[in-house]
């Protein structure tokens, strides 16, 4: 993987994919990431579009209107599976059980970029009893064990929930309780 010094906007990437992104191959030619985001996150949107377009700078970005609330940002690239490390035919991401690829887990910066981008899409910053707390839900077991890691590898302690649930996949809740304030300043967490 030749990215150069744009391996810091693939890391980001990757985490956003992780998070709210999917691969196809609709017309069997080329690969499509979609990632979908809701439109009051204007500043996310924005900085997905830069990304991709440091990170395949030939390729052509498309924002799709899906309604109300949300907008699909769309590229094409034969890349994108290698970038990712998942298939585009080989089922959902759950199934697949996708994770952080290594390079990312063993560089401070690409842990951070990638944490941002996971946090971004399926985590939330919320407060309770006049207290700043983050969390990052999923479903994906390899992805869970993968957040925790970096988690604790850039200084902080996560505390985990995992809800079974009869004939349903199980729920991985990591939360930051303590410092969150923190860990958002340092993973650069921008839910806007």
């Amino acid at each position: 993987m030749s990215l150069g010094g744009h391996k810091n906007h693939l890391a980001y990437i990757i985490g956003i994919a992780l998070g709210d992104g999917n691969l196809s191959n609709p017309n069997g030619r080329a690969v499509r990431l979609r990632i979908t985001c809701d439109k009051k996150y204007e500043n996310i949107i924005k900085n997905i579009i830069s990304s991709l377009k440091i990170i395949l700078p030939k390729n052509k970005i498309s924002i799709i209107n899906r309604g109300d609330n949300c907008v699909d940002i769309s590229c094409y690239s034969n890349k994108l599976e290698e970038y990712l490390g998942w298939k585009a035919n080989d089922g959902s991401k759950y199934n697949q059980k996708v994770s952080v690829p290594d390079w990312i887990k063993f560089e401070e910066d690409f842990t951070l970029k990638c944490l941002r981008g996971l946090f971004e899409t399926d985590g939330s910053i919320y407060f309770d009893r006049k207290y700043v707390m983050v969390n990052f839900v999923t479903i994906i077991p390899n992805l869970h064990k993968d957040v925790v890691e970096m988690i604790k590898e850039i200084g902080f302690k996560p505390n985990i929930q995992i809800h079974r649930q009869l004939n349903r996949k199980d729920k991985y809740t990591i939360r930051i309780t303590k410092n969150a304030k923190d860990f958002i300043e340092l993973v650069g967490i921008n839910k806007s």
